[in-house]
């Protein structure tokens, strides 16, 4: 197989992809404590480092990594690029951007893969991503930046994300940047992502586990997110206020809720793009968590992870705070399933 290099691997949505497209993962990094708390979890067998990015030597990656590595993908922070933020020009995330392409000039495989919020191509923005580029010597060919939304992929989340491709000249020939973004998937819908879970009820014999019902006509989508065991975790309805409860219930699908901005999910319509709020770091505010289209709720972790393209069998934080956390910050594994195993055709590897 194919093998990677995962950069600011968060809960392992790229690394999830990855390993959907046929590649394994040589080894992932991360310096967050909680949003990675998770991975090894996940992906018990792949290698993980708790680490600084910024602080990654070329002999520590030769250590960890001494056969070196086909591709190097990675998403860095983006909250100092997006657009809800406050875009600080002295934030220090923003470096991070020109560490992953430190690394991949160090490295030098075969190519890479690196996503980020739309923000990173503003004009006020972009000379960050130039500057980051020119670490790379003149045998990259470098594609994009370009935005895709994840919804033309096949996930039922309308995500747009930036992603930048490149290709080594000296290992392989770089494929046709047209084909290799190509939308490819029937569009997938709220109802198709989360419906069957409305009537999951708590396992009796397991703390914090639900289980399915016996609800006939499953979406293709649901059936491929199933749990083998019939068990799933992260299901925990949020408890509101009566008061909230009843101005949820003025909220039409479609519609907003005035006072806590919570938009209503439609059954036939697209999740919006989840965020992941903050740590405690930066003041712990929660992310805004859409409704659920018909009951008087906000969505649970399991109904996010759904709507983002992680299956049921995926496990995050015990909190709900930290799973939306983990969630907001990761990269659809489906977009990333499709765009890596593209890469794999081209190269042929």
């Amino acid at each position: 197989m194919p093998t990677l290099l995962d950069l600011f691997s968060g809960c392992g949505g790229l690394a999830l992809g990855s390993k959907n497209a046929g590649y394994t993962t040589s080894l992932a990094v991360d310096i967050d404590p909680i949003l990675s708390s998770s991975f090894p979890v996940n992906f018990p067998s792949t290698p993980f480092l708790q680490a600084d990015v910024a602080t990654l030597s070329a002999e520590d990656l030769r250590r960890s990594i001494p056969d070196g590595v086909d591709g190097i993908v990675g998403g860095p922070p983006c909250q100092a690029f997006s657009g809800i933020g406050k875009r600080l020009p002295d934030d220090p995330r923003r470096s991070l951007v020109g560490e992953f392409f430190r690394i991949v000039d160090e490295v030098q495989p075969k190519f890479f893969l690196m996503e980020n919020v739309p923000g990173l191509a503003f004009p006020e923005n972009k000379p960050v991503l130039e500057q980051a580029l020119a670490r790379l010597g003149a045998n990259w060919d470098v594609l994009g930046p370009v935005v895709l939304d994840a919804s033309l992929f096949g996930a039922a989340t309308k995500r747009k994300r930036v992603f930048v491709f490149g290709f080594n000249r000296d290992e392989v020939e770089t494929p046709e940047l047209d084909w290799l973004v190509q939308p490819e998937a029937e569009r997938v819908t709220v109802r198709d992502a989360i419906f069957d879970l409305l009537d999951a009820t708590p396992c009796k014999k397991h703390q914090d586990k639900w289980v399915y019902s016996r609800r006939a006509n499953l979406s293709a989508y649901a059936k491929s997110m199933r749990s083998d065991s019939g068990r799933f975790s992260g299901h925990q309805r949020t408890a509101h206020k009566p008061e909230t409860v009843r101005r949820y219930a003025a909220v039409p699908q479609g519609g907003v809720d005035l006072v806590g901005k919570h938009k209503r999910l439609e059954w036939n319509g697209l999740c919006p793009t989840l965020r992941a709020g903050t740590g405690s770091d930066r003041g712990s505010y929660q992310s805004v968590r859409p409704l659920h289209p018909d009951e008087n709720r906000v969505i649970t972790p399991r109904e996010g992870a759904r709507l983002q393209g992680f299956p049921d069998s995926f496990e995050f934080h015990a909190t709900t705070w930290h799973s939306f956390r983990m969630i907001g910050n990761s990269v659809s594994p489906i977009i990333a399933r499709v765009l890596l195993r593209r890469i794999r055709q081209a190269l042929d590897l």
